[in-house]
């Protein structure tokens, strides 16, 4: 099966509280106008991309209480992300995990490391 760049980052989950996301291109400006200059870029550490999944959030212990009937997955529940996909999201590098997937460059970000988010609302 060939997997064409609409799915093929379906096989990938993401894990607890992290996002994934696309870098965009230095001086790569949203419609709102919202970009990081070149030299906080390089003195802060800080990356924007767009945010292209999410993990579960963070999980929640849930009592142990004996009953058989219930399934594996209902013994944790979520907090979810503040985070949602397509969100544009400003972070810090040092909390990021860079990898290359399909020869694109993509980061994991936990979502402390997030600063900020931008979100294109249908007003």
């Amino acid at each position: 099966m060939h997997l064409t760049p609409d799915n093929r980052l379906k096989k990938l989950i993401i894990i607890g509280d992290r996002v994934l996301v696309r870098p965009t291109r230095p001086n790569e400006r949203t419609q709102t106008g919202l970009y990081l200059p070149p030299g906080v870029q390089e003195k802060e550490r800080v990356q924007q991309g767009y945010i292209i999944k999410v993990g579960p959030g963070y999980a929640i212990p849930m009592p142990t209480e004996d009953e058989p009937w219930k399934t594996q997955e209902e013994q944790v529940k979520y907090i979810p992300l503040q985070a949602k996909e397509g969100d544009l999201a400003i972070f810090l590098l040092g909390g990021a995990t860079e990898i290359m997937y399909e020869g694109e460059k993509y980061f994991i970000v936990p979502q402390s490391a997030i600063l900020m988010l931008e979100r294109e609302e249908d007003l």
